[in-house]
């Protein structure tokens, strides 16, 4: 084809514009006003002289000069050719050339020059569209059908489904409408297809966007069955995602083949997603081998991680070990289509360069290509974890060789995170020996995996209350990584745990500072300010937790906790409830509410509360001493028995407990029944000196002839009592201070919270007998009572870096490993 193509040398190429500037002096009309032959000529005979006849015919027509001193006679050219514009036998020859400036043969007329038709005055008025013909009515029902359908997309995705739904309803309405009135004026073949097509599919979406799926299916069979719409067969494959909601998988699976049958394999990328929901379905059914089926050909034609990972999960669930390394090894192999991070990397000190690269480093794609690789990363680790433990014969070699698959890949920093799993399952297995010998292994390690293996050192040996061994790793971890929260978190829990609450404060407010979202830090530190008693500092803590922990029954219970330290038992009463919107079941919560009530003076609450959590944890004493208390106030002496025999039960070698059942049975009228009690209480009890107040005056009431030896039994028993009393006070006396000091310092070195609810219970109960009654408990077997923190004693401890729940000793399974390991 080229040889046909002959191309000019250079030195044969012409100026195109070569001559333009050449012209005969003698045209130069510059100078006619200097040329004095010219102007004589013009003035005599000379220049008016009759036209030479032309020789040669012309084809211009002859024009008037017109100027400032009137119209001029026609000129003619020296060959006798009409001018532009000159008339020749009535007719003028038109001036073609000069059109565009202006130039019409009203100059011949005598009219002024006007180009651009200044002198014809104002343009007239548009014409007014006239609304009423029907052609217009269709075109704005057609403007407002789109506007509908618009506004009804924009609901969508601002989230107001149900006004997109009205739109869209709205919109199918308008254009029934729209297609009956053209009809009438329009033939049927002339109907806008495309706007009809537009409103069914976008009532068929928001259909499917409210949950309304059959009216979404009976829309979208509307569409696929009109064979004037072309193409709607691809809808099926949102008809099959209907039925997959729906878990109609069988129905899915069809649609998705129908639609999968209608799109060409130029729509490569298309074909691929529906094969993908192909195997999803046959996933949810049990047909694994039909999915390996579908995610085989997805990895063979285009490989994608999404589909790697569902291939390796048939594979686990059918138990095929050797399958299950080949689709972990393609998975590993498919490419991201992303750059290397080199790129972000200044290569040189060119400002321009560098901030090229400053620019680029935060952009939208640098970020997917971000999001990308924690994708694939996330889906290798995860699978790593789920086949290593089945594809050898023990999870350590399963380890071993995924590791060594991945340290063959582009992905081997993830080989050292594989191998902190390995130590973590160590740990779920408690096996702490093997898990402090891999995690040692990471001594010699980069900074970054040496910061993580002593953070979880550090967490194993504070686990085992080796604070020692926690110490010098959670040193170790510290200075390998200084923005570690987690390291710092567990170092301050070792120095929390010493007992310098203001080092370790400073500890977590460090992590804090690396890492404001650090939840245990923020925890642990709160718990610090409140053995500082910095209660308004510890407050602001666990609020600040709170709005990032929201239904955390750890944090409520604090700030409860707090506010009645505060002495605010309004708002410690509101925490509290909120609490038990979160842990209705928890006994301790209720039973504090319940004395929040008490002391508030709203028994009917208080009572409430009570009995909710005596339904939920009948064995608490204080709690049952209150509930028979309050029947006690309120005169109900029979309802009472059955909380103090349970009571009796708990403690059975505490007399109180069957004392008061015998009190309830003599106040409510039941003498026989009190009598039969006390001699019971006397045979476990021959020396209680109550019982044998009461035997006496039973047996003086009833008459029996018991009552001479109870009498002699008392006098023997109150003589004892006091042989016994003396020598008690006698050997106390120089002691008797040492030991309340003692006791007191050591008391307030405990974390849980006395409460003076077991002092009035107890004053209560002793007063329940009247002034006539012999009967007064000793004040040696009154019960100590004490508030418990609702999720019991181990709240007060810090959390470490590993924990979220303070109070759980076992190793959650997706737990552990995402928290151990520092972000």
């Amino acid at each position: 084809m080229m040889q046909h193509v002959h191309l000019v040398p250079e030195e044969e190429e012409d100026d195109l514009y070569t001559g333009y500037n050449d012209y005969n002096p003698t045209y130069d009309i510059e100078e006619l006003e200097n040329d004095v032959a010219f102007q004589q000529a013009v003035k005599t005979s000379h220049g008016r002289r009759p036209p030479i006849t032309a020789k040669i015919p012309g084809t211009a027509a002859p024009r008037a000069l017109a100027t400032g001193f009137g119209a001029r006679p026609n000129l003619f050219s020296s060959i006798g050719r009409p001018m532009t514009g000159a008339v020749q036998d009535g007719v003028a020859r038109p001036m073609t050339a000069v059109l565009a400036a202006g130039y019409t043969k009203a100059a011949f007329r005598g009219s002024s020059f006007d180009p651009i038709g200044q002198s014809r005055g104002p343009a007239p008025p548009l014409e007014n569209r006239n609304e009423d013909t029907p052609e217009e009515k269709i075109r704005q029902l057609e403007k407002k059908v789109n506007e509908l359908i618009e506004e009804s997309c924009i609901a969508n995705s601002s989230g107001d489904l149900k006004l997109a739904l009205e739109k869209a309803k709205e919109a199918g309405r308008k254009e029934r409408v729209l297609v009956r009135q053209r009809e009438q004026v329009i033939s049927p073949e002339n109907i806008n297809l495309d706007l009809t097509y537009s409103v069914l599919l976008n009532l068929a979406t928001q259909y499917s966007a409210n949950e309304l799926y059959a009216e979404a299916i009976n829309t979208y069979q509307v569409i696929v069955k009109n064979k004037m719409f072309s193409h709607a067969g691809r809808l099926k494959v949102n008809m099959g995602n209907i039925y997959l909601k729906q878990r109609n998988y069988s129905k899915a699976i069809k649609f998705y083949r129908m639609a999968l049958d209608q799109i060409p394999g130029a729509h490569k990328e298309m074909r691929i997603k529906i094969m993908q929901n192909i195997g999803v379905a046959f996933v949810k059914t049990g047909q694994y081998a039909d999915a390996i089926n579908s995610f085989e050909h997805i990895m063979a034609e285009s490989p994608n991680l999404k589909a790697g990972f569902n291939l390796i999960l048939c594979y686990f669930a059918i138990g095929d070990r050797e399958k299950m390394k080949k689709a972990f090894q393609k998975l590993i192999a498919v490419p991201l289509g992303i750059d290397d991070e080199d790129k972000y990397i200044s290569p040189s000190d060119d400002p321009h360069a560098n901030l090229l690269i400053e620019a680029i480093k935060n952009d939208s794609l640098h970020q997917l290509e971000r999001e990308r690789k924690a994708l694939a990363e996330k889906f290798i680790m995860t699978a790593a974890k789920l086949i290593a433990p089945v594809i050898e014969t023990s999870f350590a070699v399963g380890y071993d060789w995924c590791v060594e698959v991945v340290k063959a890949s582009p992905y081997v920093e993830l080989a050292n995170d594989l191998e902190i799993n390995k130590a973590i399952t160590y740990l779920r297995q408690k096996n702490f020996t093997k898990a402090v010998e891999t995690l040692k292994m990471f001594e010699k390690k980069d900074s970054r995996v040496k910061s993580a293996a002593a953070t979880n050192l550090s967490f194993v040996y504070f686990l085992e209350e080796e604070y020692s061994h926690a110490d010098i790793y959670a040193d170790l971890a510290v200075s390998s990584d200084r923005y570690n929260p987690a390291a710092l978190t567990n170092k301050g829990n070792v120095i929390f745990a010493s007992g310098d609450f203001e080092k370790a404060a400073e500890y977590y407010r460090e992590a804090l500072r690396n890492d404001s979202s650090c939840t245990e830090a923020l925890y642990n530190l709160g718990l610090t300010y409140k053995n500082l008693n910095r209660l308004e500092e510890s407050l602001d803590c666990f609020l600040k937790l709170h709005a990032i922990l929201r239904n955390s029954a750890q944090v409520l219970s604090q700030i409860a906790r707090l506010y009645e330290m505060l002495e605010d038992p309004v708002q410690a009463i509101d925490w509290l409830t909120q609490l038990l919107s979160i842990v209705p079941t928890d006994a301790y919560a209720q039973a504090k509410l319940g004395e929040l009530y008490d002391t508030e003076g709203d028994k009917p609450q208080a009572f409430h509360h009570y009995s909710e959590s005596y339904r939920f944890f009948p064995s608490n004493i204080e709690v049952i001493e209150w509930l028979g208390a309050y029947y006690i106030d309120t005169q109900f002496c029979e309802k009472a028995i059955q909380y103090f025999e349970r009571a009796a039960l708990i403690q059975p070698t505490q007399v109180k407990w069957q004392l008061m059942v015998a009190s309830c049975y003599r106040r409510s009228g039941s003498y026989q029944k009190a009598l039969d009690t006390y001699k019971e209480i006397h045979k476990k009890f021959p020396d209680n000196v109550e019982c044998l107040r009461f035997l006496v005056r039973l047996c003086t009431d009833i008459g029996l002839k018991e009552v001479q030896e109870y009498a002699t039994k008392l006098k023997k028993a109150e003589k004892m009592k006091e042989i016994r009393e003396q020598r008690v006070k006698s050997g106390r006396d120089g002691s008797a201070r040492s030991r309340r000091d003692g006791s007191a310092s050591s008391d307030s070195g405990q974390s849980s919270v006395t409460s003076a609810k077991g002092e009035r219970l107890s004053a209560k109960l002793r007063a329940l007998p009247t002034s006539s009654d012999p009967y007064e408990p000793s004040s040696q077997k009154e019960i100590d009572a004490s508030y418990v923190d609702p999720l019991g004693p181990q709240m007060e401890r810090p959390k470490t870096a590993a924990r979220k729940r303070a109070d759980d000793e076992d190793f959650a399974d997706e737990e552990l490993g995402d928290d151990l390991l520092p972000e």
